[in-house]
């Protein structure tokens, strides 16, 4: 199955914040939409940067007042993102988004279409899920050919 393909399905609206932004807002929109990265980008276009659940945890055990101050210290989004950023194009397969997710020990996969700009984003959940419903379709396949006597 092709990224595309799974986009249909999931949708591609991408919640982002500029690089700008606060940490404070992240951690808003994080918990109100119940994601885990928001892609940082100046245009909502071109990535700048992703900041994840994992990036915030480190740049809190880094700040040795985080305990003192709730961890939650005026700071800006391009303080802590991840940059630059692991992308996967709209025709990729989602076994290569397994292996990019897997190879570079990230949960979210900006996709990107033929020019390098933002047009969703899918997380290992979105992957697996795919690959599962893929696997269900062979096996159900394969189960009537069985029973139609092959």
């Amino acid at each position: 199955m092709k990224i595309a393909h799974l986009l249909t399905g999931k949708g591609s609206s991408v919640i982002t914040v500029t690089p700008d932004d606060l940490v404070v807002t992240v951690l808003a929109l994080l918990a109100e939409h119940r994601i885990g990265a928001i892609v940082a980008t100046h245009d909502g276009s071109h990535i700048d940067g992703i900041v994840s659940e994992r990036d915030i945890v480190r740049a809190m055990a880094a700040d040795p007042d985080a305990g003192t101050t709730g961890g939650v210290r005026p700071r800006s989004v391009s303080s802590i993102m991840s940059a630059p950023v692991v992308t996967i194009g709209l025709d990729s397969d989602i076994d290569e988004a397994m292996s990019i997710m897997t190879d570079s020990r990230i949960r979210h996969l900006p996709v990107v279409d033929d020019e390098g700009l933002l047009v969703g984003l899918v997380s290992i959940g979105d992957v697996v899920k795919a690959k599962l419903s893929a696997l269900e379709e062979e096996k159900s396949a394969l189960l009537d050919y069985l029973n139609r006597g092959g």
